[in-house]
């Protein structure tokens, strides 16, 4: 269980560890691969590199997601954790736009298009991974560290985008030393390799094996349209819970960065300076790290649904208070605004990895999260960033960000008036799962 825990999150440190860098060097990227005499074109231009990934994350999710239920969860993750890692790599190769020019953008485009393919069966697959390896009483604590490999990876790209302009002389650090953070996920992609490919099939896709011949022969679009056909209420499911989910997550680690430091001061309030943002969003993650295993242990005591309820209902009550004091400008207040807005996006990062599984059966699992979870990922939370910008700056009004914060929250407390809650059952489709001998013997007990 430890060593699948293990391969699963090491994948998603490499996804994040590439987010984590592109935001906190979203100024440097700017710089780099854009013209310098229009600073609002290339703002836009580097969150719309940012969200280009978010809009081939559901072709990725159609591709690998029903591959994975014909040959294999190991497999198909083995090829998404080394494709991440080889786009970001890639990366920080480019030439800045100061001496190839337009192919500056468009390879920078190139390679997000590369990474957001490849997250495209990532995730999702790394929650069907974990979730069937998981015993049915502990799924909720093993499921969360998935979301401490994404707050890891974050942190780590925060940190690293943080340090190496401040060790580092100015000249290096505009020449090569912002490229080395984007070196490092080949690295930790071979990692992830090297772990997933040491693991068998989980037991639940074990059980299937012996129709393997027949399921690799199947077409990859019998399986999506049995999806769309037989399993579109637990898509809608799927959906409202992601973008409840997805959306603070975004808003927080993409977005908070350039609001407090730039675009706050457009619309009357204080912006703080980007060492001081930096500092605080990256002890604020690294905070959520520890605190996540918490409540996913937790979840598997009192439920997953009081604990979604908890980060929903505080989203809406919450989110102008903390839109308010992010823009005073004082560094307390803009602490504690982001501490509520990581500590209510947690109640679904803690929760949701070992809930959206339980939405589909073994057969159809990972093409139903992949597809589903990419889907409303693209749509609502992968352009958060770039949304925002937008309307914050074309009507100067500062609460946008609460309102989309609400919209989605909304969304979420709606699916969850209809969500049976999973804890400690098994998995559609999938046998009892235990992990100790007593375990064993009270799940006999109940049987008679």
């Amino acid at each position: 269980m430890k060593r699948a825990v293990g391969a699963a999150a090491v994948g998603n440190i490499t996804e994040w560890f590439d987010f984590g860098v592109y935001a906190y060097l979203a100024t440097t990227i700017e710089e780099q691969f854009f013209p310098p005499d229009n600073p609002a074109l290339a703002q836009v231009g580097v969150f719309a590199g940012f969200a280009v990934s978010f809009l081939v994350r559901p072709l990725g999710g159609l591709f690998f997601g029903p591959l994975g239920d014909r040959i294999g969860r190991t497999k198909v993750l083995s090829i998404t954790v080394i494709m991440m890692a080889v786009g970001t790599f890639l990366l920080g190769f480019i030439p800045s736009y100061s001496a190839i020019g337009i192919w500056a953008p468009i390879l920078l485009v190139v390679c997000r298009v590369v990474q957001g393919f490849s997250t495209g069966g990532e995730y999702a697959g790394a929650m069907t991974f974990i979730a069937e390896y998981s015993p049915d009483r502990r799924r909720g604590f093993f499921g969360s560290f998935l979301e401490c490999g994404t707050f890891i990876g974050y942190a780590l790209g925060a940190t690293v985008a943080t340090i190496i302009p401040l060790v580092s002389s100015p000249e290096f650090a505009s020449t090569w030393a912002w490229r080395i953070p984007f070196f490092i996920a080949l690295p930790l992609g071979i990692v992830g390799v090297y772990l997933r490919v040491k693991l068998e099939e989980t037991p639940a896709f074990q059980t299937l094996l012996s129709e393997s011949e027949e399921r690799e022969g199947q077409q990859a679009g019998a399986g999506i349209k049995k999806l769309f056909r037989d399993y579109w209420p637990a898509m809608l499911m799927a959906g409202g819970l992601v973008v409840a989910w997805n959306v603070p997550n975004y808003m927080l680690t993409s977005y908070m960065p350039t609001y407090l430091e730039e675009n706050v001061k457009d619309v009357g309030g204080t912006a703080i300076d980007s060492t001081t943002s930096q500092i605080l969003q990256i002890v604020i993650l690294w905070a959520a790290v520890f605190v996540i295993p918490f409540l996913g242990r937790l979840s598997d005591r009192v439920g997953r649904k009081p604990i979604l309820w908890a980060g929903a209902i505080g989203t809406i009550v919450l989110a102008f208070p903390m839109i308010l004091v992010l823009k005073s400008g004082s560094v307390p207040l803009v602490a504690l605004g982001l501490a509520v807005m990581a500590a209510l996006l947690i109640c679904f990062s803690a929760t949701c990895p070992s809930t959206l599984p339980a939405l589909f059966p073994t057969e159809i699992r990972y093409g139903g999260l992949s597809i589903s979870f990419n889907i409303f990922v693209s749509a609502f939370a992968g352009t958060t960033s770039l949304i925002m910008t937008a309307v914050v700056l074309a009507t100067g009004w500062a609460y946008w960000p609460a309102v989309y914060l609400i919209i989605f929250a909304v969304a979420g407390a709606a699916v969850l008036l209809k969500l049976r809650d999973p804890a400690g059952q098994p998995l559609p489709g999938s046998n009892p799962a235990v992990s100790t001998d007593q375990e064993a013997r009270e799940l006999a007990a109940s049987r008679g």
